[in-house]
């Protein structure tokens, strides 16, 4: 079986969220099962140089859109630690200029021809390589033209003519929503794909829209949340579509890769430990506090947060109870990016508070320090597709407070249940985290309780051997069906 991943962005190479360590990390529990392909962009943040990647003879393709020609070359490596082929697509108009994966503040009309030219011209270099892929697997909205492409402009072409497609959502909060002309630049046949049963939607082209309609499996990451997306609170105005095609919709958990995130081996890390040395977190939740200029205490919690800064990830509950996490027992270090209302919150936090410290941006190495050094995890998001934090916090003996949504409800067992493993609280609101926090604070206190649960989250298995099982018995499942 020879399957074609196709993904705006791909770990280790590129990453601007867990899309890419989906993609970086399931193809690798794949490789024994089948022949992978993974084309990716070739944006101007990736380090050709320390991958290994090198352009192939003969790669240049010239691909007209609307009625312009655009010139793209091919450059490959393989995925680190397989054998499996990474092709990168390289323009210099849409992707190799920035030095970002999605760089901000761009005309949305011209983000749309960014992905329309990967798609396409991912499937013509498939073509040229031979590469007569059995599945092709789009992720998200940036490669949701491919099932369309393979419906209208290859609908007819032998190459083709037995590819079976498989459509993922990591979020459908983002869709790919734009006017009809752009279809005119995708030479696209709009008397084919633009209609109720294809990519049309309330009067404009809906990318993810399409891609549903056309894929012969749509995939979400986690169960919870393939049922969460048929009502409407989830759904976002795609309720409608996706009650339609329940048949073919699928929800299978992320894994998270083991070899990357392992404490045991983790370089980032002041002490590497394992679940018979947990009393080495210390010496990591140590460092923090002297980073951020905290007053180590040994008996005092460290709570963590690493995420986007925007309101599906619960911000707005923790700007809600600012006080009141003051006035808590405890230490709080948040991370990340986004809203810049959210990042100009959290810096005054930071800079008027006795024990709230922020890094506004993201840092690999200091992200991983703060899964390992810290006692508890904090996701209070409003919706959560699957959540790869919480598996990594886990796996780094952090217990996870979380909304319980998606797939932090399916990840997460909240205590006081039997092998709990984190906390849980389920109405949307600032004063539920609240409790869940303090919760969480209580049972620190009571070390037996505390152990036995940060044992349990880093036995939790959520690598990728069962999720790819999964996924290889849907790939069967759709190439042997007549």
């Amino acid at each position: 079986m020879k399957i074609l991943f196709a993904s705006a962005e791909v770990a280790p190479f590129s990453k601007a969220g867990g899309l890419a360590d989906v993609v970086g990390s399931l193809p690798k529990d794949l490789e024994k099962h089948a022949e992978i392909a993974i084309f990716t962009p070739l944006h101007g943040c990736i380090d050709k140089e320390k991958y290994g990647i090198k352009e192939l003879e003969n790669s240049e393709m010239w691909i007209t859109f609307g009625s312009q020609p655009h010139k793209f070359n091919l450059y490959m490596t393989k995925l680190p630690g397989t054998n499996i082929n990474v092709f990168f697509v390289k323009n210099d108009w849409y992707f190799s200029c920035f030095k970002e994966v999605y760089p901000k503040y761009l005309d949305p009309r011209y983000e749309h021809e960014r992905y329309i030219s990967f798609s396409l011209a991912t499937m013509e270099y498939a073509k040229a390589l031979n590469f007569r892929a059995d599945v092709i697997h789009a992720n998200d909205w940036h490669t949701a033209m491919i099932p369309l492409y393979l419906h209208s402009n290859y609908k007819f072409d032998e190459f083709w003519a037995h590819t079976k497609c498989v459509f993922e959502i990591h979020n459908l909060a983002y869709q790919g929503i734009w006017f009809q002309d752009v279809l005119d630049f995708a030479n696209m046949r709009k008397d084919i794909v633009y209609n109720e049963w294809g990519c049309e939607h309330y009067g404009m082209v809906n990318w993810m829209k399409g891609a549903i309609q056309y894929s012969d499996r749509v995939v979400t990451v986690s169960p919870t949340y393939s049922r969460e997306i048929l009502g409407s609170e989830y759904g976002e105005n795609m309720d409608y579509t996706l009650r339609g095609v329940q048949y073919k919709l699928r929800g299978i958990l992320n894994g998270i890769d083991y070899q990357v995130f392992n404490p045991k081996k983790d370089k980032s890390l002041k002490a590497n430990y394992d679940v018979n040395s947990l009393d080495k977190k210390e010496i990591n939740k140590k460092a923090i506090c002297e980073y951020f200029g905290l007053k180590y205490n040994p008996q005092r919690p460290l709570v963590a947060f690493v995420s986007r800064l925007v309101e599906q990830k619960g911000v707005d509950l923790i700007r809600d109870m600012q006080d009141e996490l003051q006035k808590l027992d405890a230490d709080f270090v948040f991370m990340g990016s986004g809203n810049k209302d959210y990042e100009n919150l959290f810096i005054w936090l930071s800079n008027n508070t006795a024990n709230i410290r922020t890094y506004v941006g993201y840092d690999a190495k200091l992200a991983n320090l703060l899964y390992a050094g810290s006692d508890f995890f904090l996701m209070p998001s409003k919706f959560e597709p699957c959540g790869l934090s919480q598996l990594i916090a886990m796996r780094y003996a952090s217990l996870p407070i979380v909304r319980a949504t998606g797939g932090l409800e399916d990840t997460v067992t909240g205590y006081p249940l039997d092998n709990s493993n984190g906390f849980k609280f389920w109405n949307y609101n600032g004063w539920d985290m609240l409790n869940a926090i303090k919760c969480a604070l209580y049972v620190y206190t009571d070390k037996y309780v505390f152990n036995a649960m940060r044992k349990s989250a880093i036995e939790s298995d959520f690598s990728w051997k069962k999720s790819a099982i999964q996924y290889l018995n849907m790939y069967k499942e759709i190439t042997q069906k007549k």
